[in-house]
C-alpha cells in the first residue's frame, strides 16, 4: 500500500517579492515590470542585444542581465529612461491620497 503525503498549497499575493519576504518588494516588482517591458520592446523592434545596447547607450551585457530579470544595481530611473529610449512615453502623475502614504503604480498602455 502506498503512502500519500499531504501537499499544502498556499495562494500567493499579487507581489511575488513580498511573498518571498523582500524588504523592497514594491520597488522590485516595479523594476521587474520595467525590465519585462524593455525586453518586449527590444523583441518587438527586432533588435539584437548589441543593437539595443548601442541605441540605449549601455553595455550589451547589461541589456542581457536586465532582460533576464537581473536588475539589482539598476535604478528605477534608469529603467524608465531605457523604456523611453525604446519609444515609449513615460508619464509620472503625482496626486493627493486619502491614506497616510501614497503608492507607486505602473500602467502600460
Amino acid at each position: 500500500m502506498s503512502q500519500h503525503s499531504a501537499i499544502t498549497i498556499e495562494e500567493g499575493g499579487t507581489n511575488v517579492y513580498a511573498d518571498l519576504g523582500y524588504a523592497d518588494a514594491a520597488e522590485m516588482q516595479r523594476k521587474s515590470q520595467l525590465a519585462a517591458e524593455i525586453a518586449r520592446a527590444i523583441k518587438a523592434r527586432r533588435l539584437t542585444q548589441a543593437d539595443a545596447a548601442q541605441l540605449l547607450g549601455i553595455d550589451q551585457s547589461k541589456i542581457s542581465r536586465i532582460t533576464r530579470g537581473q536588475f539589482r544595481g539598476v535604478s528605477e530611473a534608469k529603467l524608465l529612461e531605457l523604456v523611453a529610449k525604446l519609444g515609449h512615453d513615460v508619464k509620472i502623475v503625482v496626486g493627493p491620497v486619502r491614506r497616510r502614504a501614497g503608492k507607486i503604480e505602473l500602467q502600460f498602455a
